[in-house]
């Protein structure tokens, strides 16, 4: 049985996905899955950038470690993924042109489609607002990456 991939996808890749990539990976460590996880983003602005000073800060309160640098998925990156999870609706919107484009046939859905809690189904985008934006980011994804594992660890046992 070979290890799932989780590709993560927000638009600048320092906020919203590598939080999720590291909240995955918290989550998948507790849960004792084997689980290999990436992110990126739609645009190349922030292209070898760490994540956001703001996002890094809400995240180490809870003990998340943000790391790496900022990359722009392509289609590689989709073809490679067993799943692609995107942070809203337009990052959803790109990634389905792009698969579409190159005949790739990757899962792609939403991050919150797996969030416990009712929502509008997208991760707010903090960048532009106060510190409580990155805080929420961090309790979304922190708890909606639990739920993404276990339907993960449930999809791997009904294949084995």
């Amino acid at each position: 049985m070979t290890t799932p991939t989780v590709l993560t996808v927000c638009l600048g890749n320092i906020c919203r996905s590598p939080t999720a990539e590291a909240a995955l990976r918290e989550a998948a460590e507790h849960a004792g899955v084997d689980l290999r996880v990436a992110s990126a983003g739609t645009g190349s602005w922030h292209v070898g950038n760490r994540p956001d000073r703001r996002m890094s800060a809400a995240a180490a309160e809870v003990g998340l470690h943000l790391d790496g640098t900022a990359a722009q998925v392509d289609a590689a990156m989709l073809a490679d993924a067993d799943l692609v999870l995107a942070m809203d609706r337009s990052n959803l919107r790109d990634l389905e042109q792009m698969a579409a484009r190159e005949h790739i046939d990757t899962e792609i859905r939403l991050f919150r489609e797996f969030d416990p809690e009712p929502g509008d189904g997208e991760v707010p985008d903090p960048y532009y607002g106060g510190q409580d934006g990155f805080v929420e980011v961090v309790e979304i994804v922190r708890r909606t990456a639990r739920e993404v594992v276990r339907h993960l660890a449930e999809r791997q046992q009904g294949s084995a």
